[in-house]
């Protein structure tokens, strides 16, 4: 490898090439300005570019909202596969049907991540302001010059780049966040689940045909583990299985053929007939780890940003990091709006507006994925919640713009997650009043609904601007 550092200059040195760094391309070069990304993995546009992270993706209103801003909301849309709800399936087989919106017109889509990044990346560069390099790795950044190292993996060669503006989008191992760490700009808190994943193929049928429900994510809740499947274009399903690392029901107990098939065989007999590869499959892929970063501030002065999972990794058990993370873009344009772009005091205002809009909310999407892990593995089997669902669901149709769900306000508004947290507690308060008393929503007191609602709920909904167009 040659020694020689090579400097070079850009206006904005942009860490990252994944969704969100590809997105936050798109939308600088929309304001003009001239941008180079570094990806340490190959071109995903002529390789197979997984690398080991997440098949699929699941995008709503927050990240659509984005997509929509640099007109690719309708292009994604060809790519993806409406999921109307969760489809829980008991250990007997039978099967259960939850939706998550007040009705149809309210879902979720899965949604390649390497397709969706593909689109991006072209989007990016048709633009002609943004440069892209593929199989950059950095290695480290000086902040107080404004540089960063990458080494060049085609070239072997290090390359030294200084830059107006260094932005971090690499993700949760970010080398532009453990450099601030490292010089005492910022600090760092990454709390890791001792739980891990494992992603696995259910094939698709005759002629591509879906052998499950397609327009559902599918559940298999087992209480301290689960298995879910998302649908894809070609009729299969990406499965993940998430099992703590420990334990009886462990990865560590998991460790040939056999166990794994018999494993599967106790606990999820009707996936286990749909897996002809499953022991290849399972020890084929890594298991993943799943963490949530916290860490402040994300900036240094108006010189160095971190957005993305850089600056809050989430555990994806709410189907947010993702719109989390294009969310962050959205805002971030929205605090350039109307500034002077080449003003070096105007970005100090413009990143700490950022930050300041942002940190809150992230925090609370941070520990509602956490929370949504939970009922996901556990909850949703339970004739309780399923009782909670029920009630809610009749609430959503009788008081329109009255009553929103958590998930509803998380999953298909553009409200702050921390108000969607703050609702979510009062709507949880007024569904366990309501059911307390009841085992059937036909008992469900309505008069009662109402007036806990009036009271409760609908003052808080009305100060939202983002919820005028529905209430």
């Amino acid at each position: 490898m040659n020694e020689a550092i090579t400097p070079l200059k850009t206006e904005i040195a942009l860490i990252g090439g994944g969704p969100v760094g590809a997105l936050l391309a798109c939308v600088l070069a929309q304001r003009g300005f001239s941008v180079d990304v570094f990806e340490r993995r190959p071109d995903l546009r002529t390789t197979d570019g997984t690398g080991g992270r997440s098949i699929n993706l699941a995008l709503s209103t927050r990240g659509l909202t984005t997509l929509k801003f640099v007109g690719l909301e309708e292009e994604v849309l060809k790519l993806a596969i409406a999921m109307r709800g969760r489809m829980i399936h008991a250990p007997s087989g039978e099967l259960a049907f939850q939706q998550y919106g007040k009705n149809d017109s309210e879902y979720i889509n899965s949604i390649s991540r390497s397709a969706l990044n593909q689109l991006l990346l072209d989007h990016a560069e048709k633009s002609g302001k943004v440069r892209l390099h593929f199989k950059q790795k950095a290695l480290s950044a000086n902040i107080a010059n404004n540089s960063v190292r990458i080494l060049d993996d085609e070239a072997k060669q290090t390359l030294e780049w200084t830059a107006k503006l260094l932005i971090g989008c690499d993700g949760s191992a970010s080398a532009v966040r453990n450099q601030m760490h490292s010089d005492g700009l910022s600090e760092t808190r990454e709390d890791v689940l001792d739980y891990g994943y494992k992603e696995l193929t259910l094939p698709a049928g005759p002629d591509n045909s879906f052998q499950i429900e397609k327009n559902a994510l599918h559940i298999w809740p087992r209480g301290t583990f689960m298995l879910i499947a998302l649908p894809n274009l070609d009729g299969s399903f990406t499965c993940t299985l998430f099992l703590p690392f420990k334990g009886e029901n462990g990865f560590e107990n998991l460790k040939t053929p056999d166990t794994v098939l018999a494993f599967f065989d106790k606990h999820f007999k009707d996936a286990k007939q749909l897996l002809p590869d499953l022991a290849k499959d399972f020890f084929d892929n890594p298991t993943g780890h799943m963490s949530t970063v916290k860490c402040q501030p994300w900036n240094v002065d108006g010189r160095v940003l971190l957005l993305g999972d850089a600056a809050h990794a989430i555990v994806p058990f709410f189907g947010q990091g993702m719109n989390c993370g294009f969310e962050d873009v959205m805002v971030f344009e929205q605090c350039i709006a109307g500034r002077n772009e080449n003003d070096k005091l105007e970005w100090d205002e413009i990143f700490n507006d950022f930050v300041s809009k942002r940190k809150v909310n992230t925090d609370a999407i941070a520990d509602l994925a956490v929370e949504n892990f939970i009922e996901m593995r556990d909850k949703v089997a339970n004739t309780q919640f399923m009782l909670e669902r029920a009630v809610e669901k009749r609430l959503q149709t009788a008081f329109p713009g009255e009553f929103f769900s958590r998930y509803r306000l998380v999953t298909f508004t553009n409200v702050p997650y921390s108000f969607a947290q703050a609702a979510g507690k009062v709507t949880d308060e007024i569904l366990k009043e309501l059911c307390s008393q009841i085992n059937d929503p036909a008992q469900v007191d309505m008069k009662l609904a109402e007036r806990l609602i009036k009271e409760r709920l609908a003052p808080m909904l009305k100060r939202q601007p983002e919820l005028a167009e529905v209430l």
